[in-house]
């Protein structure tokens, strides 16, 4: 269900504003009604984004170069720290790129010049300085010219890749250009001196990157900086959410809580000489949601808020479609193995992880141990355990619990379709009362009729001594649902345009009720499949296991175990996204949700 809300209405003298958005915040049970074309244009907001901005990019790097298996202990939090961060880091990339960028040149010049060996340029120069020319040449094998060594002094150093290289001293300045020949650029270091500068421009690279690891120790300064820009976002974005009035002397502002906090915001109010009024939500007001649902329907809320949430004004159908989601959960899973499987796991992980879990984590693990023994007891219905069938063993307790909730193919096929209009009735009498919240009783009669029909069908067919099909009271039932139907589905307009409005509705329903129900055969559906993919693996596991019992029980266990495992996400996946199908579609469908509702999001630090 969704709690009940108050309007509060501030009235604050402009200088005092500031001091009592603080006192506001550090109440933090008012939800803000914030102004959505204000403060993006703000100098002061653009710089908190942008702070922020560059905060998260900074903890995605540091995300990514942490060391997972043996991380650092951190620091304590500190806010200026965590400012300081983004620079420091952009600092130690820019740093890591240059180094980079020179390694990357050093490497090819290294490559170039390997060829000719290790020597000392400056002998090059005091050749040039006595007046010869010193050339770096390289050509193809088959070009080569061994005449050369005579003619121009030609010394070969190596052939590699099918070309050579070889060095020429003359007093001929031109002797690349007149031979056609590729040369080498002079070098400026010998091969030996780069190989020395690549080593160290790699332990420098090294040490910029572990600089890098070391900031992670102060992730909780990251984390803290993001919290201290996201609450300055928020301030900022609330203080300019405010009305001027009285020549801007005055702001008001407005903002919503829970009914159940009225007298402990009243008192905090009236410490702090606050101006404010209470009234109650009217039909035109955007009024925020706050689940206030028991234990168990709690656990549902993700999966309510995964579409949308309820407006204000209308039914809340998270506590409805809880029991109808579980079961079809166990049924679309279908294995008593898997449903234990998920259980257990569900366990151990809240007892072992218990003081690593979040309030959030902690409900989704209670939600999936709730999902595992849904699928636990519906797999009874069939019999499936890891792809076996608990059935087929000859155990007496096994055997009388068969003649007792065992269901064939054509009776979970029946099932599926059963719940299914039991699931579209109750959405349809959902509708009655949602539209007798919302609009009043008179809008509600089309649908009352609708109910009447279908019901009165389902009665006279199922239990014909009751009421008999097409019997003088079926009848008179059908004739007032008619009336209901055809008059009373859009009150206050032309009978003629209700009549029109009424076959077409008809049409609509007798054609999309029909497509409703049978999409509730995918749960019956979704259980076979599943049932027969486990037995598939299971049959491939002893199939293909060698008959030597070491080597056999390994083959085994590495099938089944990695089958399983497979079978087990897919069913799970189906089991969850196929029962939310039909919940936002099929039921929220009939039952005439609306939603489009805002969270209840209150205005604190």
């Amino acid at each position: 269900m969704v709690a009940r809300m108050k309007k509060f209405t501030f009235l604050v003298f402009h200088k005092e504003y500031d001091q009592f958005l603080h006192d506001l915040r550090e109440l933090g049970m008012i939800h803000v009604v914030v102004k959505e074309n204000t403060t993006l244009n703000e100098d002061e907001l653009h710089q908190f984004i942008s702070e922020a901005k560059l905060l998260n990019e900074a903890k995605k790097t540091l995300e990514k170069v942490s060391d997972k298996k043996s991380p650092l202990t951190l620091n304590e939090p500190e806010i200026e720290r965590g400012m300081q961060l983004p620079a420091l880091i952009e600092q130690i990339e820019d740093e890591r790129s240059l180094l980079n960028q020179q390694l990357q040149v050093s490497i090819k010049e290294r490559d170039a010049l390997r060829p000719w060996g290790n020597f000392d340029p400056e002998n090059i120069q005091r050749l040039e300085y006595e007046g010869y020319h010193f050339n770096l040449l390289s050509t193809p094998d088959r070009f080569y010219n061994p005449e050369w060594e005579t003619l121009y002094n030609a010394v070969v150093i190596t052939r590699e890749g099918s070309k050579t290289y070889f060095v020429t001293y003359s007093k001929n300045a031109n002797l690349a250009d007149e031979l056609n020949l590729e040369e080498m650029k002079r070098p400026e270091i010998s091969l030996e001196e780069l190989e020395k500068l690549i080593a160290s421009l790699r332990v420098k690279i090294v040490e910029q990157e572990q600089a890098l690891k070391q900031l992670t120790a102060d992730m909780p300064s990251l984390e803290a900086a993001l919290k201290e820009l996201s609450t300055k976002i928020i301030f900022t974005r609330v203080a300019h959410s405010a009305t001027p009035m009285a020549e801007e002397k005055l702001k008001l502002l407005q903002g919503w809580a829970p009914v159940d906090n009225e007298k402990e915001i009243a008192t905090y109010l009236a410490s702090k000489n606050a101006y404010f009024e209470m009234a109650e939500p009217q039909p035109e007001d955007d009024v925020p949601i706050k689940f206030a649902n028991n234990r168990f329907t709690r656990l549902f809320e993700p999966i309510a808020e995964l579409y949308m949430l309820p407006k204000y004004n209308e039914i809340d159908l998270t506590p409805y479609f809880a029991p109808f989601f579980m079961i079809f959960f166990g049924l679309a899973l279908g294995d008593i193995g898997y449903g234990v499987f998920l259980f257990v796991g569900a366990t151990l992980a809240s007892i072992f992880m218990k003081e690593k879990l979040g309030k959030t984590m902690r409900g989704m693990l209670r939600l999936v141990q709730i999902l595992g023994a849904s699928a636990t007891v519906c797999g009874l219905l069939t019999g499936g355990f890891f792809g076996f069938n608990i059935y087929d063993l000859n155990i007496p307790f096994f055997r009388d619990m068969k003649e007792q909730v065992y269901f064939d193919n054509q009776q979970m096929f029946a099932l599926s379709l059963i719940l299914g209009v039991i699931q579209i009735m109750f959405g349809m009498f959902l509708k009655v009362f949602n539209r007798i919240r919302q609009f009043g009783f008179i809008h509600a009669l089309s649908t009352i009729g609708w109910v009447l029909l279908l019901l009165s069908v389902i009665v006279a067919y199922l239990f014909p001594a009751v009421l008999a099909m097409g019997g003088i009271i079926h009848m008179v039932i059908i004739a007032l649902s008619a009336i209901l139907i055809f008059f009373f589905n859009s009150p206050g307009k032309n009978p003629l345009l209700n009549l029109g409005l009424g076959l077409y509705d008809t049409y609509n329903m007798a054609t999309g009720l029909l497509g409703d129900v049978l999409s509730y055969v995918r749960l019956f559906a979704l259980g076979l499949s599943g049932g027969i993919l486990a037995s598939v693996f299971n049959s491939l596991a002893l199939g293909l296991k060698p008959d030597n019992v070491i080597a056999g029980s390994i083959v085994f266990l590495i099938i089944f175990l990695f089958g399983h495992a497979m079978n087990i996400f897919m069913t799970v996946l189906g089991a969850i996204v196929h029962p939310m199908r039909l919940t936002f579609v099929e039921f929220y469908k009939n039952a005439e949700f609306a939603g489009g509702g805002k969270k209840y999001n209150p205005f604190k630090r």
